[in-house]
Parts: C-alpha cells; sequence; structure tokens
C-alpha cells in the first residue's frame, strides 16, 4: 500500500475542504491515487467536498485581442505571482495574443516561431521567452490559445489576468458580453446539455450511484427501510439531471437577472451563442509545493556525508 503522507492530506484537503481525518481516510481507501480519492469525499461528503476543487495553484496571465471578428485568447504561466506584474512579462503575453490573431498560427511552435523582437531578444517570440527567462530568472510558456477567425461576431471578458472568455454570437453585442461575463463567473463546460462531455456525465453517474449505495448502507446498519431500486434510480437520473443543468450554459441562471436562464435571456435580446472560450490560469496544473523540512533534512544529510 502506498504511504499517505502530510503533504498528501494536505493537498486533497486543499482541494477538498473536507476534514483532515477525513482526507486521510480517503487517501488511504483509495492506496494514495488523489483522484481516486476525491471521488471517495464527494460520495461520503456530498457537495462539502467539491467547494475547492476548481482551486488553481499555478501562476499566470490569460490575455486577449480582438480586431473586429478575428482575435485571440492567449494563456501564458510563469513560476509566481510576483512576475505576472512584471512589463517585460506582460507586453510578451499581450504581443503573442496579437500575433496570434494576426497569423492564426496551428499550434504553439507555430507560435514560436512567428517573427517578434523585445527587450534586446529576437528575431522570433520563442527567442524573446527564452531570452526574459535568464532576464528575469524564472521560467515562463505559452501554455494555451485559440484564434478566432470564423467571421462571427466577437465578444470578449477578462476578470483581471486570471480569466479570459470569447464569445463567438450573432446579433447584440451588449447580451453577448453579458454572457462573456457570466461564463467567467459560472463556468459552464458546454452550452447545453447535450453537449456535455460523456465522460463527465459518467462520472456524475458514478458518484451519484455510489453515493446512493452509501446510504442505502447506512440505513440497513441502523434497522431504517431502502429505498427501492426504482426510486433509487429516480435519484440517481435526478441528480444527473441537476449537475447537467449547472454545467450548461444555456440551462444556467443568468447572473445578473437570475428569474431567467440564459438562454431566455438571449431570445429576448433576439441573439445567439455558437461557441463560448473559457481560460483560467492554471486549471489543471499542479504547483508545485516545497517540501521544507524534507529539504533541510536532505540538505543536513547531505553536509554530514561531505564531512
Amino acid at each position: 500500500m502506498a504511504a499517505i503522507t502530510a503533504s498528501m492530506v494536505a493537498e486533497l484537503r486543499g482541494k477538498t475542504d473536507a476534514p483532515m481525518m477525513e482526507c486521510k481516510r480517503a487517501l488511504t481507501e483509495a492506496e494514495g491515487d488523489m483522484a481516486r480519492a476525491e471521488e471517495i469525499l464527494r460520495v461520503k461528503l456530498g457537495s462539502k467536498a467539491g467547494k475547492a476543487a476548481s482551486r488553481i495553484t499555478a501562476e499566470g496571465v490569460v490575455t486577449s485581442f480582438m480586431d473586429g471578428n478575428v482575435g485571440a485568447l492567449l494563456e501564458v504561466n510563469c513560476e509566481t505571482d510576483f512576475v505576472t506584474k512584471n512589463d517585460s512579462f506582460l507586453d510578451l503575453a499581450n504581443a503573442a495574443a496579437q500575433l496570434i490573431a494576426k497569423h492564426q498560427p496551428a499550434d504553439l511552435p507555430a507560435l514560436g516561431a512567428l517573427p517578434y523582437a523585445q527587450d534586446g531578444f529576437g528575431p522570433t517570440l520563442e527567442d524573446v521567452r527564452k531570452g526574459l527567462i535568464g532576464k528575469i530568472g524564472e521560467n515562463m510558456s505559452f501554455r494555451r490559445f485559440r484564434s478566432f477567425a470564423s467571421g462571427q461576431q466577437l465578444a470578449s471578458y477578462l476578470h483581471g489576468t486570471r480569466i479570459g472568455v470569447v464569445v463567438e454570437f450573432e446579433g447584440d453585442e451588449i447580451a453577448a458580453k453579458d454572457v462573456a461575463m457570466h461564463v467567467a463567473a459560472m463556468k459552464p463546460v458546454a452550452l447545453s446539455s447535450n453537449e456535455v462531455p460523456a465522460e463527465l456525465v459518467a462520472r456524475e453517474r458514478s458518484v451519484a450511484a455510489a453515493k446512493a449505495a452509501e446510504d442505502a448502507a447506512v440505513a440497513t446498519a441502523a434497522g431504517k427501510p431502502v429505498q427501492s431500486a426504482e426510486i433509487v434510480a429516480k435519484r440517481i437520473d435526478g441528480g444527473v439531471q441537476k449537475f447537467l443543468k449547472e454545467v450548461s450554459l444555456f440551462n444556467q441562471s443568468f447572473v445578473k437577472n437570475d428569474k431567467q436562464t440564459v438562454e431566455q435571456m438571449l431570445k429576448a435580446a433576439n441573439t445567439s451563442v455558437k461557441s463560448f472560450t473559457l481560460f483560467v490560469v492554471g486549471e489543471g496544473i499542479e504547483k508545485k509545493v516545497d517540501d521544507f523540512a524534507a529539504e533541510v533534512a536532505a540538505q543536513v544529510a547531505a553536509a554530514q556525508q561531505a564531512a
């Protein structure tokens, strides 16, 4: 069985807000598998275990550039929050977004090969990136981007430098910008329920089924009646439908008026949204957490060995 360390418990607690001992039990049951431990906590604790699941620890900025119906959304990462305020780093990020909109590169290597000079470095964007790493003393990278040139109208919204949204639409620009702000706040995963990725639906169904099984076990142990298979199936389906409503843009309650859905707001504004792109800085990246005690111990051991 994998050893469950204090740092693993702290990492799971940071992701889920679950009590420390529950995190340790979940990790032990999952034999150290972090993703599996998160699912176990969701089954045992319900929504309480999901409050901090989307916390992002990696640093960087999201920037955009719009020129009529052409645009770009870009995430650039760095190691510390301090560098996100560095003028040279920000100049690099903003210039890269403009280059994406202008040249529509196919991928990150193609982006890096585009001509660009800054702070005495060049002649390509990649050369400038490497030069600034040496100058600033911190690693930085272009993580992901999306370019827009389909001819659709574009609306963008940046929440500071950590969240960026671009919406492709037809109709009213104000309504589209409201949708972009809504996406930044509510973070849907798809336009409609039937577009939610199948793996997310399957995972939610699995969690709902496991939760139902957990409830049945508790009821049996307490000598209470157990719900019928039909009722349990309806509960599971209800949980999945609630999830789909919560994560699909058109079904979400509009942040500026919770009396109507986003779909209803758009219909009233005679506007249709074709797609949205949402970037959150560091989403899905695990930030390295230094174990200072272990580092000191290693240095002491190395010194003793050298002596």
